[in-house]
């Protein structure tokens, strides 16, 4: 049935124009007859080229078939927004960098930059795309960028929305096209946490969390865990029977 003689109700069910019998959407591939054709100058005209590129990409791996739903193009477009918002002051259309990183902010550029490059070569644009959603979202939360650290975004972001990464590059006072740029370079140091959480269960439950250092073994965790004053409270009373520790993973504490 051609999209044109349905009708979508407000509780989100579709019914056919002509009987108001109840029909259920199938996904299809785009054809004429079924009216389902989407015409790529609409969406760019609407939310422009970038978001098109990246709505595109984040469909899902691109061996697999996926369903067109342009309500979705919005959520990408918000996502540019929020990346120029955070480093373009809209007022004014200047840039409004920090002077100091943020390290966790670092941390996270440093994994973004690794996991985007990888994802490219895997041609998993969507795990890409996801990657530095996180990315925006924590710089946002954070209180901004770096000079430094933009001049790195922009490249990695360049790649998806050359449009926006040019024009950001080209605001941090650069000459040449960002195409001609470097892909950034990334230390593996900070692909590691220095600290990892952990659950604990007593009597089989999970009781707490546990922050403990990532290359602790089991003694030391189950060392760091019977010293943690919320823990002693949840077994106070009781008798510690055994504790088994998985380094990385969790605590088990029998206790009765």
């Amino acid at each position: 049935m051609a999209i044109d003689e349905v009708d979508r109700r407000e509780d989100g069910s579709f019914v056919e124009r002509a009987t108001g019998r109840p029909v259920h959407q199938i996904t299809a591939k785009m054809s004429k007859s079924l009216k389902n054709v989407v015409n790529p100058d609409d969406v760019i005209h609407e939310f422009g080229a970038d978001t098109f590129r990246l709505y595109e990409m984040y469909m899902g791996p691109l061996e697999a078939s996926k369903p067109w739903n342009t309500n979705d193009t919005i959520g990408l477009y918000r996502f540019l927004q929020r990346a120029w918002r955070l480093v373009v002051d809209e007022e004014a259309g200047v840039l409004t960098l920090r002077d100091a990183p943020d390290e966790r902010v670092e941390k996270l550029l440093h994994r973004t930059i690794a996991k985007v490059g990888s994802d490219v070569e895997r041609l998993a644009f969507n795990t890409a795309i996801a990657s530095m959603i996180e990315f925006v979202n924590a710089a946002t939360s954070s209180g901004g960028l770096t000079r430094d650290q933009l001049d790195r975004f922009s490249r990695v972001l360049s790649a998806f929305a050359p449009h926006m990464g040019e024009e950001l590059w080209h605001r941090l006072g650069h000459t040449e096209s960002v195409s001609l740029a470097p892909w950034p370079a990334f230390d593996e140091a900070m692909l590691r946490d220095d600290e990892v959480e952990i659950a604990v269960q007593i009597a089989g439950k999970v009781r707490a969390k546990l922050t403990v250092p990532s290359d602790a073994d089991a003694d030391r965790i189950i060392e760091i865990a019977l010293a943690d004053t919320d823990i002693r409270r949840l077994i106070e009373g009781k008798t510690v029977r055994k504790v088994i520790a998985v380094p990385g993973r969790l605590v088990n504490i029998v206790a009765n």
